[in-house]
């Protein structure tokens, strides 16, 4: 008979409970502050519910009306260093964090009102309504909440969202030799998520102090966790991770406070990242003033029940008893914050002239200038002033002709050396004597212990890249093996990093770079052959770059990390063991943002291509020499960094064009820019705009299948001889 041996986790799973002792002993200045910030965020989140009930507030207002306990009791144990974000549901952690950073730390009496405490609820009531005073000027609303001062971060609408990104600023507080932490704030409906199991991964394999605090509020929307989990102890999963977990009543705020003080001395003493699991009940619907019961889903009894559990009311209860203060003072402390919030309303609405009396509307001088939709969208590069820029062609350094991919290696080195801030981060880059392809063989020679092997989950990697990048302390450079691989972490990339930037108010820097490459043509098949230019160019908070030599390698990437916006950069494999004129020892230059390289000159035709692309174009060129035409090399390809300069020079003097790339047509880049090349330079094109493109099919692994879904220099030249052929008969 085989044996059976009973296995315990590593790490503690425990359930925290509170005593009649414990609030005895709880400091008075606590009990005070936890029911008095408390109050705030119910009158607060009451007075939201009404104003959207007006029409007021654009969008869903995520009440959290009930679950007060939780975000008080985690979050004034916190220091002002201390980061939090959140989820959609978040109004309650951000002014409780708001609340903590502008208050003094200790209270005989209940917290006052004063004029901080009225400027933090003045702007986020802006903030929600989308008006120009609001901490992200308008561009947030109800789900995205910053104020990076208070230590919060952002609230996220992307459920789960913000969980890798939490592993970021535990990162950098860990790496910058503090005992500062971060908790992420998330719900029932998140735990079950990929990218949050993978942060827990990836938080316990490095020992990040981040707290991953559960909000299980029973219901995602409408499910109960009952039916979408086997274990509806949602801290369970910590100890599969081996993180320390709590599970604690959320309407007991002393009982959170415990919990979180115990997690706290955890993560400060360096052990790691820690779990707390608070059960809590929203009293309203998943958004608006409906309690769950008028949809169905919830009884009233049920309800009813949660509510005779009111964390306030427990307070209330504790603070009465404890003669900390009379019934009489909380009850004018809840209609004094009621009051202030009705009066900073009125600086914000007026009477509605065309409605009904007592019917009002938000005062136009109030809202953003719709002028403004697209600013901070990205930087206005004015970190690149002082750039030292070059080309090969006026280069007075010495050169040489060297491996492409050698300079990929040591211009990484280069920047770690002169910026301790760059960071390398992704699968394998610490392994294999440089990462797969030999990309980090100079990181890894000088500075080993800035080159970090993740576990294989570009969800949590990439967004801990973009939490590093937000911070600011640190600069990551994050590799994708394959480009293909964007689509794995789609939601941190183009949710994520490339829009913080504008949603958070487009003030701030997000200086992230994300190297990929290009494999079409490597056997590797349909999952790792993509050319993602045509996918990631519709984001327009990215920057893409793509270097088709060594010497472009170098300028081209130095810019990206000097860049303030988040910048992928485009590598092709084809183009690793080519060599090319290069420097020999300095790699300080740049190459600016927005500058295309004309590689050929020609009356006859303007071919635009990148990548590798371009020297099948110049091997096509060759071929065909009835045409002399222009060949441009893009390197920059998003719209705002399209060197439209240097296209329309060449097309109002060729007067025809040529878009050239290697992939398939449904994420075809050419796409895009023949109809803007169509549109802007229509009136100076003799022809349509003809493309080469690859197949409809992604390349697999047929040899001659793959072949077949590409484009390469035959390709080019069959269109180059038809455009010859076009020019002889009309010279006809």
């Amino acid at each position: 008979m085989p044996s059976r041996d009973p296995l315990s986790p590593s790490s503690p799973w425990v359930e925290l409970r509170t005593s009649a002792e414990d609030w005895d002993a709880a400091d008075p200045s606590l009990l005070l502050g936890m029911l008095g910030q408390g109050l705030w965020i119910r009158a607060f989140e009451e007075y939201a519910l009404e104003l959207a009930g007006q029409g007021l507030i654009h969008g869903p207002v995520h009440s959290s009306i009930g679950q007060e306990g939780g975000a008080v009791g985690s979050v004034l144990p916190l220091r002002s260093d201390d980061f939090v974000n959140g989820s959609h549901r978040g109004h309650h952690q951000f002014l409780a964090k708001a609340f903590t950073h502008v208050l003094p730390e200790k209270t005989d009496r209940l917290p006052e009102v004063t004029d901080d405490v009225r400027t933090v609820l003045r702007r986020t009531l802006a903030e929600i309504c989308g008006l120009t005073d609001g901490f992200c000027q308008g561009r947030g609303g109800s789900v995205h909440l910053q104020w990076r001062e208070a230590g919060a971060m952002g609230t996220n609408a992307i459920v789960g969202g913000g969980v890798p990104q939490a592993a970021g600023f535990a990162f950098n507080q860990l790496r910058a030799g503090t005992d500062a932490v971060t908790v992420t704030y998330f719900g029932d409906g998140a735990v079950n998520i990929g990218s949050v199991l993978e942060t827990f991964n990836l938080a316990a394999a490095w020992k990040l102090p981040v707290c991953f605090f559960i909000e299980n509020n029973l219901y995602a929307v409408s499910t109960p966790v009952s039916e979408a989990t086997a274990e509806a102890r949602l801290s369970g999963r910590g100890p599969g991770f081996g993180i320390p977990s709590w599970r604690v009543d959320g309407m007991d705020p002393l009982a959170v406070q415990l919990a979180t003080t115990e997690a706290l001395a955890h993560m400060r003493a360096g052990h790691g990242p820690t779990v707390i699991e608070a059960e809590v009940y929203r009293y309203f619907h998943q958004n608006g003033p409906y309690p769950g019961s008028a949809f169905g889903y919830r009884d009233k009894a049920e309800e009813r029940a949660w509510r005779d559990r009111d964390p306030l009311d427990l307070l209330r209860g504790h603070v009465v008893r404890r003669k900390l203060a009379t019934a009489r003072e909380v009850t004018a402390a809840g209609k004094k914050v009621a009051a202030v919030l009705r009066e900073i309303g009125d600086t914000v609405f007026e009477p509605d002239p065309a409605g009904k009396p007592g019917v009002r509307r938000i005062r136009a001088s109030a809202w953003p200038d719709p002028a403004t939709v697209d600013h901070g969208v990205r930087g206005d590069l004015s970190e690149l002033a002082d750039s030292r820029y070059e080309e090969a062609g006026t280069f007075s350094g010495r050169l040489a002709e060297r491996r492409f991919i050698d300079l990929v290696s040591e211009v990484i080195g280069r920047r770690m050396e002169t910026d301790e801030r760059v960071v390398v981060l992704g699968e394998d880059v610490n392994r294999l004597r440089g990462g797969t392809n030999g990309a980090t063989k100079a990181a890894l020679e000088h500075f080993p212990e800035r080159v970090l092997g993740t576990p294989i989950s570009e969800n949590a990697f990439t967004g801990l890249g973009g939490g590093m990048a937000m911070d600011g302390r640190f600069r990551p450079i994050v590799e994708f093996m394959y480009a293909d691989f964007m689509w794995v972490a789609a939601d941190q990339l183009f949710n994520q990093i490339a829009k913080t930037r504008h949603m958070f108010g487009g003030t701030e820097a997000m200086p992230f770079v994300l190297r990929t490459k290009l494999a079409a043509g490597s056997g590797y098949g349909s999952q790792h052959t993509m050319d993602p230019a045509g996918i990631l160019t519709t984001a327009a908070g990215l920057r893409v770059v793509a270097p088709s030599t060594p010497f472009d390698y170098v300028g081209l990437m130095n810019t990206a990390l000097a860049c303030e916006d988040p910048v992928v950069v485009l590598e092709h494999v084809d183009l690793y063991g080519t060599t090319g004129t290069a420097p020999v020892d300095d790699l300080d230059y740049r190459i600016p943002v927005g500058r295309a390289a004309l590689r050929r000159e020609g009356d006859d035709l303007t071919v635009i291509s990148y990548l590798a692309m371009v020297g099948r174009c110049a091997e096509a060129l060759d071929q065909v020499p009835r045409l002399r035409a222009d060949l441009i090399d893009l390197r920059w390809l998003d719209r705002a960094s399209l060197d439209w300069e240097t296209i329309g020079t060449s097309v109002r003097r060729t007067g025809r064009v040529l878009i050239v790339e290697e992939g398939a047509r449904g994420t075809s880049y050419g796409d895009w820019l023949a109809d803007e090349i169509q549109r802007r330079l229509f009136d100076w094109l003799d022809a349509p705009v003809e493309r080469v493109t690859g197949g409809e099919a992604s390349p697999n692994i047929s040899k001659v299948l793959e072949r077949a879904a590409i484009a390469r220099t035959e390709e080019v030249v069959a269109a180059l001889r038809d455009i010859a052929a076009d020019h002889d008969s009309a010279a006809r």
